[in-house]
């Protein structure tokens, strides 16, 4: 039996449970993200979709509590990991780590050079 292509509609936007539903069914990437806030502060988290993650955090519907009195500014650093359970063991390494050392992290992540 041969297969068919994929139509156009197969690749149109789904809602938001369709998505869900869909992450579950197919392997999905998972991202790491450091978002900095207005006051300076550093956010640490993972997520299947980095832009719409960051706007959930931006409008305050979905983000997390830790923007209620400091809204995020920008985005830091993405990092792609096959599965969620790597990207949730470098989160949770990287939320060990001091503010110094998470600068540091995003410095060599990102390709910037830093010179004292």
């Amino acid at each position: 039996m041969r297969e068919e292509a994929p139509t156009l509609a197969e690749h149109a936007p789904v809602s938001t449970s369709a998505s869900a539903s869909l992450a579950r069914s197919k392997k999905s990437c998972w991202f790491l993200y450091i978002i900095e806030t207005e006051r300076g502060k550093l956010y640490t988290g993972i997520t299947t979709d980095v832009v719409r993650r960051f706007q959930q955090h931006k409008s305050g519907r979905g983000g997390a509590k830790f923007f209620r009195s400091d809204p995020p500014q920008r985005l830091r650093l993405s990092l792609s990991f096959g599965d969620r359970s790597c990207a949730s063991k470098e989160e949770y390494r990287i939320k060990q780590l001091t503010r110094k050392q998470k600068l540091a992290y995003i410095d060599e992540k990102s390709g910037v050079c830093v010179l004292n």
